[in-house]
């Protein structure tokens, strides 16, 4: 959005990031100055994902004939982003002022600058190609959601797994009491071979049905896009060449059938959020965990999960024309550049923290490294994690217009030790000040005791209903 007029400079900046221009600022500033030039028309955003669901987002631009209204091609362009990671989708429609469709589809288009966005909810994702179209006005089409009660099943002997980019976490768990649990390094993202990841999971199950007296189902959380056990595309996978990639589609699915029991795997940040929503015994719960990359999940009001992508690592929260790149995506000012450890390791030079190097060296050692600084006090450290609570105050503000949120837990590698009340207590000196509202009606947590008791490996064992 650099050649946008609205970009706002916050009232709190990260300490090592002057340059931040916080997403929420810029649309909001956007909309109150179409307002008080009587010139606001309405701008809706409509996507259609799988099996004819629809969400759609309504909101405000200038006028088409106002002397700013080039500044809605780069508004909305910047929302049909968000819009496209939070919610997915493989056809846009768009009913709003003249030209921001048509823009909308040359930025996205094969050769344009969101060709990754176009060739990923297109072809990766749906499976069908991804289309722009321009509305009528008043045409756009309506919202049909489709939300799916998931988990909260703590009866029988259960094994609960969460892939990562580092290690894979198993636990085995006995009507919701996890009595044994490990964490097995691996490196899956640089892997070639399909039969590796095969091979680790069902090497982890087997080792976690060992401890159990029976095996009634399974329940797992991966970073990743999954369609009814089917990762579409994950991270985790991405070593995978494509014309392989048909066996990492299918192989929950293989290991379902060769366990021979209920097993379900979903976003493992909506197992965070679903985790969060049975410690809580509340709904409304928006998950983020901040590791390798940023997982976010979300139970909706409902308590169902919402078959949204809620992949906010891709999602842009910094407009500033200079904001850190994502390597994967080639955009700018998304969330993975700024929760999760590569926020970490791209501030540590900054404060002259030197991260270890090597082959054998892991992101989770290189973490440590940094926290080690962090727990001794040095001052740089405490402005890397200080920078994240900023980040995250102006973000989540960015959130609460996409998403009904009544608790946001925030969890992850990231937040261990004296990151995680840095983290909080920057985003709430935020939201408390520059959002008195959502302050008042959302509650940001860490995760407590009972949280913990309900974690990751619970609620991934869960998912499934017995049959």
């Amino acid at each position: 959005m650099s050649s946008s007029p609205t970009l706002i400079k916050p009232n709190f900046v990260p300490p090592l990031d002057p340059d931040f221009r916080p997403a929420v600022l810029a649309n909001r500033a956007l909309r109150q100055a179409a307002s008080e030039a009587g010139a606001a028309v309405p701008l809706v955003i409509a996507l259609e994902r799988s099996d004819g669901a629809v969400s759609r987002f309504e909101t405000t631009a200038f006028a088409a004939d106002h002397p700013n209204a080039a500044a809605n091609l780069d508004y909305a362009e910047r929302l049909v982003k968000f819009l496209l990671w939070a919610r997915g989708g493989w056809k846009v429609s768009i009913d709003g002022p003249a030209g921001i469709a048509e823009h909308i589809r040359q930025v996205y288009a094969p050769d344009g600058p969101r060709a990754f966005d176009y060739h990923f909810m297109g072809e990766n994702v749906y499976q069908q190609p991804f289309t722009v179209v321009s509305c009528e006005a008043g045409q756009a089409p309506a919202a049909r959601e489709a939300g799916q009660a998931l988990g909260r099943h703590l009866d029988g002997c259960r094994i609960g797994f969460d892939l990562g980019a580092s290690d894979l976490k198993v636990s085995a768990v006995i009507d919701g009491e996890p009595i044994w649990s490990d964490e097995i390094v691996w490196e899956p993202v640089e892997q070639t071979d399909p039969a590796y990841h095969y091979e680790r999971i069902t090497t982890a199950l087997r080792l976690a049905q060992s401890k159990l007296p029976r095996l009634d189902a399974i329940g797992g959380s991966s970073a990743g896009v999954y369609v009814d056990n089917r990762p579409m595309v994950a991270s985790l996978f991405r070593g995978i060449p494509a014309e392989r990639y048909d066996a990492i589609r299918g192989m929950f699915l293989r290991i379902r059938e060769e366990f021979g029991v209920p097993l379900e795997v979903i976003n493992d940040g909506d197992v965070t959020a679903l985790a969060g929503a049975m410690s809580l015994e509340d709904d409304g719960v928006l998950g983020i965990a901040l590791g390798s990359s940023q997982a976010v999940g979300y139970v909706n009001l409902h308590g169902a999960v919402t078959g949204w992508l809620n992949e906010l690592a891709f999602a842009p929260v910094d407009y500033s024309p200079g904001a850190a790149v994502d390597e994967w995506s080639g955009d700018r000012g998304v969330g993975s550049q700024y929760f999760s450890q590569q926020c970490v390791f791209r501030l540590a030079p900054q404060v002259g923290i030197t991260l270890p190097d090597g082959p054998a060296v892991t992101k989770a050692e290189k973490l440590k490294h940094v926290q080690g600084y962090l727990e001794a006090g040095h001052e740089g450290a405490v402005q890397i994690w200080q920078s994240i609570g900023v980040y995250l105050g102006y973000s989540l503000a960015h959130y609460a217009e996409f998403y009904d949120l009544k608790h946001v837990l925030i969890l992850g590698r990231v937040t261990s030790g004296s990151g995680g009340q840095l983290i909080l207590d920057g985003a709430h000196a935020v939201l408390a000040a520059e959002f008195p509202e959502l302050a008042g009606r959302v509650h940001i947590q860490l995760p407590d005791e009972k949280s913990r008791r309900v974690g990751q490996s619970i609620a991934a064992a869960s998912l499934p209903a017995l049959r």
